[in-house]
Formats: structure tokens, C-alpha cells, sequence
């Protein structure tokens, strides 16, 4: 899963400190890689870096490549692995990738960026060989490709999972989903599972009664997965969860349980035909 956030935020931090810094812009593939095109690094004129394009084996290279870009205050298009000049760097996986490197970003473009990711909403960054940068707000078939001159990719918000329910589970599925880099929101009837969610920096808001909740901001980045003992909690968060048009909503118990969660949300309200979205988890 790509991860714009950071990276930018690094740029943009050290561009505040009055430091240079390159984004880095992984343009081609050639034969098998680790990452896809429009995964970026970040780097620092101290050499600090964020992000990674093989796992440790060209990282040190485009760390070296940066700086000397940085230097030059021009951008270039290098390849490594197959292909490329430096003939004693190679990927383990034989393949050659393709990088744009890009200094001194612009802070209005970075900050630009980072406000529309930070609001959930698309982004699409367009670079240049000679190092020009900018964002703009993502047309809906924007992806990442070279178009009239310019390496344009498309950043999505991140994943979110929006965890509802009591007992172990809710904090189990955190752990899971921040391991795999999403961010998550816990609703919880539990006073103490609250408690325990913003001791460790978790956003978490308590359930007080059996309704829609205000805390639950649904968009098409979000998954909902309710994880409740007690049904009755969930039946008002799955409608306005349908509502809401996720990628995914998901719901705990047995088949014998999701007849009867069938039948609340039919009572409540419910349609009997639901987006293709809504899932069982059994």
C-alpha cells in the first residue's frame, strides 16, 4: 500500500527548516520489482530518507544520486538494476527500475498535497524530467504513467477501518490493520476499551446509546467492521454504514446470527437488495 503521507510531510518539514530535499519517483519497471510505478522516497540533504523502493538494495545508490541531484538543483531520470550504468548495482529479482528524482519541491505544492490527503481527498502529483512538481486535485482516471512530458501519479487517501463493537476483538483488528499501515477509528460501548484506545493514541469515542453515531465519517477508503456480542448495537451503524457507500463492511457472528442481523435491518428500515460491498464476516 503506497504511502504519500509521510513522505510528503517529510518534505515538507524539512523545506519549513530551510533544508533541501529530493522526492524521489519510481517511473518504470522493467521485469520483476518490489514496488509499482508512483512509489515515491524522500530525501534530505543530511541524507536522512524515508521510504524504500527494494528493501536496502539500491537505497544507499539513490540516497548518493539524490544528493548529487540536489546539488546540481536539476532533475534527472536514472535507471538502476538492468539497464543502467552502474553495472555493480543490481536487484535481486533481475529487473531494472526507472527513478525520477525531483529537488526542491515546491512547499505551496507539497503543503497543497498534503491538506487534500489529510481531508480525504484524491491527489495527483506531475513531475518532470527537469524537476518541475506539482498537485492537483485527482480526475477519477488518473493513474500513474508518463502523459505529454509529465510522470503523473495518483495518491488515494489512506485506508481507514472503522472498528465497531466490544470485548478483545476491536483492539486485536487495530493491531492488525496499523501493521498493515491503515488508519483505524474505534466505536465502542466499552468505557474501558476507550480507556485503553486513547492511552495508546488511538482514536476511539464511546458508544452512550443505540443509534447512528456522529463519530462514524464514512468514505469509499473506509472499511466498516462491526465486532459486537451484543447485536443490538449494530444494527443502526450497519444502515448508516450502507448509507455511507464503503468499500467494505463487515460484520461478525455466525450464519444463524447474520439471518437475524438480516432481519433487524429489514425491520429498521433496511433495503433487502444491499451494494455488493456489504460482506460477512464469519
Amino acid at each position: 500500500m503506497k504511502q504519500a503521507l509521510p513522505i510528503l510531510r517529510f518534505l515538507a518539514d524539512r523545506a519549513a527548516r530551510g533544508e533541501g530535499t529530493v522526492l524521489v519517483t519510481l517511473t518504470d519497471v522493467t521485469g520483476s520489482a518490489a514496488r509499482a510505478p508512483g512509489e515515491h522516497m524522500a530525501v534530505a540533504e543530511d541524507g536522512t530518507a524515508v521510504g524504500s523502493f527494494s528493501g536496502g538494495c539500491v537505497e544507499a545508490a539513490v540516497i548518493a544520486e539524490a544528493l548529487d541531484v540536489l546539488a546540481a538543483r536539476r532533475g534527472r531520470l536514472v535507471r538502476f538494476g538492468a539497464g543502467s550504468r552502474y553495472i555493480d548495482i543490481r536487484l535481486p529479482c533481475g529487473g531494472g527500475i526507472d527513478l525520477l528524482f525531483t529537488p526542491l519541491p515546491a512547499i505551496d505544492q507539497l503543503t497543497a498535497a498534503i491538506a487534500m490527503l489529510e481531508t480525504r481527498r484524491p491527489v495527483t502529483l506531475r513531475l518532470t524530467e527537469s524537476g518541475g512538481f506539482g498537485a492537483a486535485p485527482a480526475a477519477r482516471m488518473d493513474e500513474a504513467g508518463w502523459i505529454d512530458g509529465e510522470f503523473r501519479v495518483r495518491h488515494d487517501p489512506d485506508l481507514r477501518v472503522a472498528i465497531l463493537g466490544h470485548g478483545a476483538e476491536p483492539m486485536a483488528l487495530h493491531d492488525a490493520a496499523t501493521a498493515y499501515g491503515a488508519q483505524t477509528l474505534i466505536l465502542t460501548p466499552q468505557s474501558s476499551l476507550v480507556d485503553e484506545a486513547s492511552s495508546r493514541g488511538i482514536e476511539a469515542h464511546l458508544l452512550r446509546t443505540l443509534d447512528r453515531s456522529e463519530h462514524l465519517t464514512i468514505d469509499r477508503w473506509t472499511a466498516v467492521v462491526t465486532l459486537f456480542h451484543d447485536h443490538d448495537w449494530e444494527t443502526a451503524l450497519l444502515l448508516q454504514a450502507i448509507d455511507g457507500e464503503p468499500f467494505f463492511i463487515g460484520a461478525m457472528g455466525s450464519r444463524k446470527t447474520h439471518e437475524e442481523r438480516q432481519r433487524r435491518l429489514l425491520a429498521a428500515g433496511g433495503e433487502r437488495e444491499q451494494p455488493s460491498s456489504v460482506s460477512l464476516a464469519l
